[in-house]
């Protein structure tokens, strides 16, 4: 279908294969920290402008590829297609973040749900197809979705939420109507990112923002379990090559072992755990991503570098002494801030690509 692919590192490190250094990518890479992004956003009038035309959406996706050598390209869309898609009403509001026409808080509305159809989100799978054509081979297309339990607190909230008092409220009195809702989303999200894979996503990322809100004993029973239930209707191959799985819980240190037997390839971290002894506490069973503090692309470019580093010596050498190997995926603990200076990424990237190369030499000097 494409050419043939010129840098697998990102794979190769997801599935825990041997890599010559430590492969990099950013969530939220192509964004408003980014001068050509924000051109690009002028002329498409509106964010869902860009996410809705395959054209700009290609454009934005190769915009930071452009400036770093980055490893990994993402799909440049939104969590809240699948929602929108169920006729929920997606609007952005000009600084205020999304807001949906319809809330999903009572019996009729739960009722009123269903998978949508996948016609409905072709703008996404057409602008899949249209990166990777794009893209030639440089480097892997990651696709993604928001998780259930994510796309569920945005429904039911109506938008975003600083105390998740609507959804919470619903989970507790009616936990038989949050189950439904849940099951929906875990299905809806499976087979959209399954059109992702056969569209031509390389990887597939499960974006579970908000499982940290929950309290221990119902993030297993309404996030995880449903992360779970997406997993394991994927596609793990594609075009004659494994098609890795990735899981992000931020807030989800205090679950790891749990996380880790979802069914997900690569686990992410966000940065409030260690990265060393998450390894040690999951004996490599699955490769990790993360987990840079993003503030600290705000530090001059010496203390970019220090940390980068510090991030890579934490995660340790990636080939054990019994000759098997350890994965890791760097990137940043979450998104990647609109007010980030772009030079600092461009510190970033070198530096991890730099002292990854130097560990597995055996020499780690700080080279700064």
């Amino acid at each position: 279908m494409s050419a043939p692919l010129h840098n697998d590192v990102f794979l190769r490190a997801c599935l825990r294969q041997p890599t010559e250094y430590t492969p990099v990518w950013l969530m939220r890479q192509a964004g408003r920290y980014l001068p050509e992004y924000r051109d690009s956003r002028a002329r498409a009038g509106s964010f869902m402008g860009l996410a809705t035309n395959p054209g700009y959406a290609t454009e934005v996706t190769l915009q930071p590829l452009e400036r770093y050598p980055l490893d990994a390209a993402i799909l440049f869309s939104d969590i809240l297609t699948v929602p929108d898609a169920m006729g929920l009403g997606l609007s952005f509001a000009q600084g205020e973040g999304p807001k949906f026409e319809k809330v999903v808080r009572d019996e009729a509305a739960v009722n009123a749900l269903a998978v949508p159809d996948m016609d409905k989100l072709r703008y996404v799978f057409d602008a899949v197809t249209s990166i990777r054509r794009a893209l030639d081979g440089r480097v892997p297309l990651i696709g993604f979705s928001g998780s259930p339990w994510t796309l569920a607190c945005y429904m039911v909230e109506g938008g975003g939420s600083d105390d998740y008092r609507q959804v919470k409220s619903l989970m507790y009195a009616r936990p038989d109507l949050m189950h439904r809702i849940l099951s929906i989303n875990a299905d809806a999200v499976a087979a959209y990112l399954n059109a992702q894979i056969d569209a031509g996503a390389q990887a597939v990322m499960i974006f579970d923002s908000w499982g940290g809100v929950l309290a221990d004993g119902q993030f297993q029973q309404f996030s995880l379990a449903y992360s779970r239930r997406v997993l394991s209707q994927l596609k793990t191959e594609h075009e004659g090559r494994r098609v890795p799985r990735l899981l992000f819980t931020k807030g989800g240190g205090l679950w790891l072992d749990e996380i880790a037997e979802a069914g997900a390839d690569v686990v992410g971290l966000d940065w409030t755990v260690n990265l060393g002894r998450a390894r040690a506490q999951l004996q490599d069973r699955v490769a990790l991503q993360g987990n840079l503090d993003p503030n600290v692309l705000f530090a001059p470019p010496a203390a970019v570098r220090e940390q980068a580093r510090a991030v890579l010596d934490s995660f340790g050498a990636p080939q054990r002494a019994d000759g098997g190997w350890g994965g890791h995926v760097f990137n940043l603990g979450h998104g990647i801030s609109q007010f980030t200076p772009p030079e600092s990424v461009a510190e970033l990237v070198d530096e991890v690509h730099r002292h990854s190369r130097a560990l597995r030499a055996g020499t780690t000097s700080s080279g700064v």
